[in-house]
This record gives structure tokens, C-alpha cells and sequence, in this order.
């Protein structure tokens, strides 16, 4: 079965490096409707990074709009006109607390064709515990009409789908996770740098990361931390860094394509010790490049600690540092190991042809 005769919206609040792995799954789907047959149609708010990303969706068609009013809303008035104008057959939100939901409800009124809404993590109790007014007024102005008028909302994890239903009242989520990138060849002898990529946010715990570095204070080991966040958290960052007074931790800022790849290929394990994750997307690259991590359980990947292909690190420096030092003391057969099962979880479970297949079936079964 494949999705030839289909033309499914994907509709995002940024269509950019500005949406973080909420972006890159929009990428990876996008991908995945062309391979399979279907046309993918991509809508998202205006930003900054919007045209430089643009070919990251290949020859789909990226419409953006224009934002008025604060950021944080989205309001993007001609939103849902267009996705009215596009003739769907079927419309997938990614992401949830912003315009773009009120448009996806609003089409699917107009319409009466299937909508449905994937939140990636934030129905997290730890996300709909900050800016709590925010998503009061969010929730009863379009996201409770949303998460109704949807002919399905998606869980990437059963622990998101558990977080579904104390939030929307479903407990009908389909539950299927993002694809790994292709698996690539066994690594070489790993190095001694561990490395830290994504957002820089207080959800990823970054400053309890680098006290436990400077807890273990290793003489031949160096950490760096590569993302992109929000002006204060970056300079947050930048002054944690500073006060540690420790050339083995370095900032690189934002790393995209080929300087991430490299960043993943030469490390001896991804970290990230974060309080809250949908399922990260990042986690998947680094097992697809052989890198294994060191999580916290909120990074809702369970399987990389039942394989071997992940170090389980809570959220304190003490229990971070006793992780990272676990990963450096290890020797390069256990590490070798758990590289092995790192790509062996790309190339299985997670990858491209698994996930694709129950997509299929998903994007079928509401368009039949």
C-alpha cells in the first residue's frame, strides 16, 4: 500500500531551525509522504530562518505567513483560507499552543475532511506547568475545539499518549514514533568528547550538565554544547560557561547539516538530561551514527536503555556526573557494544520503512 493519489497538509508553527526537532519530524514527514507516494503540502508561520530552510522540504510546496501581533500567538490572518484553497485530502498539525491550531479546526470545519494533530511533548505535565495562563486562555479560545474536531491526535510515545488523555480527554492516540535517519556504518574507536545538542532552554537541564562536568574535572576529555534558544537562555548559558572557568567546556552555538553530523560521528555519547521530551529527535540521529547517550527516562526512549544503546542520568549533577563518568571509564569493547546497539535500534524499531508503513496504514484508514 502506498499514499499515490494523496495530498496531505502539514501545518507547523515554523518551518525552520526556529522549530527545533518539531521542525526536523516536520522534515522527516514531508520525506516520508514523497516516498510513499503522496504530495506533501508544507504551512507555517513566517520567521527569520524560513528561506534559508526552505529546501530542506525538497520540491513540496512551503507556503509561510506573515505573523501579526506577539510571537507567541501566531496570529497569521489568511491561514486558513489557504489551507481551504489547497484541496487536502488530509491535514497534520505538529505542534500545539499557538494560531496555527485554531486554523487546523477551523479548516476542518469548513471541510470535513480528517485532521490530525501530533503535539510532540507539549501535553508534558512539566510544558502545561509553565505559562500557565497562556495555555489557559489557549485551551478554552481553540485548543479544546482542536483536540475534538480531530479525527485523531498523535502520541510519539505511549507515555505521550498517557499525557494525551489527561489533557484532551482521548485515549484513542496513535501511537508511532519519529523515524531514525538511515543507520550508517560501525564506528571506529570512540573519543574521549561528549557532546550536548539542541535548544539551549531550562527544560534541558544544561546548567546541573556543566556542574557535573566540573564535578569530574577530566584532564582528557572535553565537552561541548551546540544548540540554539531564545537570547536569555543563550546568554544564561554563556555566563554559566564563563563562570566555570574550564577550557574543557565549550559553546559552539547553533550546528546544522554537516557540522552536526561530524559533532555526532567523532562523539563518544550524545547527552541530554532534560526534564521533559516529546521523543527527541536528536537521540535518533546520534543511534543512527552509532553515538550512544546518556538520557534521563523523560526522553521517553526506553527501548535505548533496554538495548544497551543508552546510560539512564537523572536530573542532579551528581547523578549526571556519575553517567558521564560510567561513559569515560568504559573501555572501547563495552563501548563498541552499546554502538552496536545504537545503530542496530536505527536500522530496526525506528527506522525510515518501520515507521513509514504505520503511517500508511494511519493516513489510509482516515481517508478511505
Amino acid at each position: 500500500m502506498t499514499l499515490a493519489g494523496l495530498r496531505i497538509g502539514l501545518l507547523t508553527a515554523s518551518a525552520s531551525r526556529a522549530g527545533g526537532g518539531v521542525f526536523e519530524a516536520v522534515v522527516q514527514q514531508a520525506a516520508l509522504i514523497r516516498d510513499c507516494g503522496g504530495e506533501a503540502v508544507v504551512f507555517a508561520l513566517d520567521d527569520e530562518h524560513a528561506v534559508r530552510d526552505r529546501g530542506r522540504f525538497g520540491d513540496a510546496p512551503v507556503h509561510h505567513f506573515a505573523v501579526r501581533g506577539p510571537r507567541q500567538i501566531g496570529w497569521a490572518p489568511g491561514m486558513t483560507a489557504a489551507l481551504v484553497a489547497a484541496e487536502l485530502d488530509l491535514l497534520h498539525l505538529h505542534g500545539i499552543w499557538m494560531y496555527p491550531s485554531r486554523a487546523g479546526e477551523r479548516w476542518a470545519t469548513a471541510t470535513d475532511k480528517p485532521y490530525i494533530i501530533s503535539p510532540h511533548g507539549m501535553l508534558d505535565p512539566w510544558i502545561t506547568a509553565r505559562g500557565q495562563g497562556k495555555k489557559a486562555l489557549a485551551r478554552f479560545g481553540y485548543e479544546r475545539a482542536s483536540w475534538h474536531r480531530a479525527a485523531a491526535l498523535h502520541a510519539l510515545t505511549k507515555m505521550e499518549a498517557g499525557d494525551i488523555a489527561s489533557e484532551a480527554r482521548r485515549t484513542d492516540s496513535l501511537v508511532i514514533p519519529n523515524a531514525a535517519p538511515a543507520a550508517g556504518p560501525a564506528r571506529g574507536a570512540p573519543s574521549r568528547d561528549l557532546v550536548y545538542l539542541g535548544r539551549i532552554h531550562p527544560k534541558k537541564n544544561l546548567e546541573a550538565l556543566i556542574a557535573a562536568w566540573r564535578g569530574l574535572a577530566p584532564t582528557d576529555a572535553r565537552l561541548t554544547i551546540a544548540g540554539w534558544g531564545a537570547a536569555a537562555d543563550v546568554a544564561a548559558l554563556e555566563a554559566t560557561v564563563a563562570a566555570a572557568g574550564d577550557s574543557s567546556v565549550r559553546f559552539v552555538g547553533a550546528m546544522h547539516g554537516a557540522a552536526k553530523a561530524k559533532l555526532l560521528d567523532e562523539a563518544r555519547a550524545l547527552v541530554l538530561p532534560s526534564f521533559s521530551e516529546g521523543l527527541p529527535m536528536v537521540v535518533l540521529e546520534a543511534w543512527a551514527a552509532g553515538t550512544p547517550t546518556i538520557m534521563t527516562t523523560d526522553c521517553n526512549l526506553s527501548e535505548g536503555f533496554e538495548a544497551g544503546a543508552a546510560i539512564a542520568c537523572g536530573h542532579e549533577p551528581a547523578s549526571i556526573g556519575a553517567a558521564l563518568a560510567a561513559v569515560l571509564a568504559m573501555s572501547d569493547d563495552a563501548w563498541r557494544e552499546r554502538s552496536t546497539a545504537a545503530l542496530a535500534l536505527a536500522a530496526g524499531p525506528f527506522s525510515a520503512a518501520t515507521v513509514a508503513a504505520r503511517w500508511i496504514d494511519a493516513y489510509r484508514r482516515f481517508t478511505v
